[in-house]
């Protein structure tokens, strides 16, 4: 259950990190309660789930899927750039991700 919210809590990074550029570029109330609640859930499922997982790992992992996500979530909505160099070092991210879970 510790891995399946520290997952959830990585996804709401995401979210969270989403919702700090639109606040950048709109400026809206409800861009700043999605920013607020996004990452408020995401450090209660991170908190939760270091209460079974070593910091270090939980922290890594939580971290690394919102690295990974916040950049891919870029060039899906913002256009930022795909260059394939980009692309190698989060697939490195990923992998050491990966490489993380499995070892713990």
């Amino acid at each position: 259950m510790a891995w399946l919210a520290l997952v959830c809590a990585g996804l709401f990074e995401m979210l969270g990190v989403l919702m700090i550029n639109k606040l950048h570029k709109d400026r809206t109330w409800q861009s700043f309660f999605y920013l607020i609640t996004s990452f408020s859930i995401s450090f209660i499922l991170l908190g939760y789930s270091m209460e079974t997982l070593p910091m270090g790992t939980a922290y890594a992992i939580w971290t690394g899927i919102g690295a990974t996500g916040g950049a891919i979530l870029g060039m899906i909505f913002y256009g930022e750039s795909k260059d394939w160099r980009r692309m190698v070092f989060i697939g490195m991210i990923l992998c050491a991700t990966i490489g993380l879970k499995l070892v713990s």
